[in-house]
């Protein structure tokens, strides 16, 4: 953990930001405080310094940036150190979308700061993914979901539309995957997706289950649904891929494996986040002006479901200035911030009324697919597992992971996973 220097930017880049709108910012009397907020990794990309600066220039309050690790599973075992040693080295935090049901007992309940008609602004889904035990946590910055990647040209090519069930998606990709080979194409795939024993295959699983109308592992309430035939039909379905339309070596892919294979040109379909558009697209990718973007597949008969990803803004208990952290928070996740965030850093914003910007939208293409998808998306049993959400995701995805490999049964494999969730349960997740 470092502090950043807060007095200068180098980059001039709090001054475009200076034009936001203000969110109950102003001191108004109120002697001035210092708020320290973790953000990303400092890097070029990161925009949270330059808007933390601009709600401290708007607001006569100062701003002390500390920048985090970018590995996902270093920046949590920070955050969990600091919040178990009670630490008021930090106030607010950028948390991961997974993360609300860990940090919970930690934070601040920002109910009361932002009304209901406020928490109507934002989609549905990432509220409730960052509400636990009726407490609201954290607010949300910018947001993923799940997506399906396909290579236009190869699909006009072969004149295949595009898939609506996985079904069909294992069709066409086996018929281009064939059709390629035969004409010298001995490295092209069908399919390419987030197969290694980690969190990231959690979420394709939670598409697979979900998607075939088996649940979402453990509902909102806590009870457990995962062993069921719909989603032992989905786990089936996604082991047929692996040495046939996958290869074997996707069962060690996590995105930025999955993202090279196609991104190379050598697969026809890739299940990806909406980062890779922007990368898949830019001068000199093999595959730029080639691709197209999609909801996932379903199953027979369900409906297209993705998982959840995303940041959010949440304030440490443990603050000493909660009111002018919680000003913080608030103005980081506004309108205006997460407007220039999508326009500067092709962020994708988690308040609706953005997805009708048509100058955000054009700087994004992907948010036309994505609006939809996120009226639907599911978000990982984190809220609701709470402290034990590690142990429950670890168990998903080893699970999986052993029917991906064909060391396992997946209804064999679902029972073993029914079997370890309940028992996590018992001792109150």
């Amino acid at each position: 953990m470092q502090d950043t220097d807060q007095s200068t930017t180098g980059r001039g880049g709090w001054r475009t930001a200076l034009g936001l709108v203000a969110l109950l910012g102003a001191t108004g009397g109120v002697q001035a405080a210092e708020v320290a907020i973790a953000c990303g990794g400092g890097g070029d990309g990161d925009y949270c310094p330059i808007a933390a600066r601009a709600w401290a220039a708007q607001t006569g309050h100062s701003v002390r940036v500390v920048t985090t690790p970018n590995a996902t599973t270093e920046k949590l075992a920070l955050f969990q150190q600091l919040l178990n040693s009670h630490s008021r080295d930090v106030d607010v935090m950028m948390v991961d979308i997974a993360w609300p049901g860990l940090l919970a007992p930690h934070l601040l309940d920002l109910s009361e700061a932002v009304p209901p008609a406020e928490r109507e602004a934002f989609f549905p889904a990432l509220i409730e993914a960052n509400t636990v035990d009726g407490r609201l946590v954290a607010l949300p910055w910018y947001t993923d979901a799940g997506l399906l990647y396909y290579r236009k040209d190869l699909l006009d090519k072969y004149q295949r539309p595009v898939p609506e069930t996985w079904q069909d998606m294992n069709e066409t990709a086996a018929s281009i995957q064939k059709a390629e080979r035969d004409a010298g194409h001995d490295e092209m795939w069908g399919f390419v997706f987030q197969g290694r024993a980690y969190e990231g295959l959690t979420c394709n699983a939670l598409e697979w289950i979900a998607g075939y109308g088996g649940g979402q592992i453990v509902d909102t309430d806590g009870a457990i649904t995962v062993d069921n035939p719909q989603a032992t039909a989905a786990l089936t379905e996604a082991a047929s891929w692996i040495g046939s339309i996958a290869p074997r070596g996707v069962l060690n892919y996590t995105e930025e494996e999955a993202r090279g294979v196609f991104q190379s040109g050598n697969a026809v379909f890739m299940r990806n986040w909406p980062y890779v558009w922007s990368l898949a697209q830019r001068e000199g990718s093999p595959v730029s002006g080639r691709i197209g973007v999609v909801p996932l597949p379903h199953g027979p008969d369900a409906d297209s479901v993705s998982t959840l990803g995303g940041w959010n803004f949440a304030v440490s208990r443990y603050t000493d200035t909660p009111e002018a952290a919680i000003s913080l928070a608030r103005y980081m996740t506004s309108a205006e911030v997460q407007r220039q965030h999508a326009l500067n850093n092709g962020m994708n914003p988690t308040r609706i009324a953005l997805y009708d910007d048509a100058e955000v939208v054009a700087a994004n293409p992907t948010m036309t697919v994505l609006r939809p998808v996120l009226m639907n998306a599911v978000a990982r049993p984190s809220a609701v597992t709470g402290e034990a959400y590690a142990r429950v995701s670890n168990a998903v995805f080893n699970n999986v992971h052993e029917v991906l490999s064909g060391r396992a049964e997946p209804a064999a494999a679902l029972e073993t996973l029914d079997q370890t969730l309940t028992r996590l349960k018992r001792r109150q997740w």
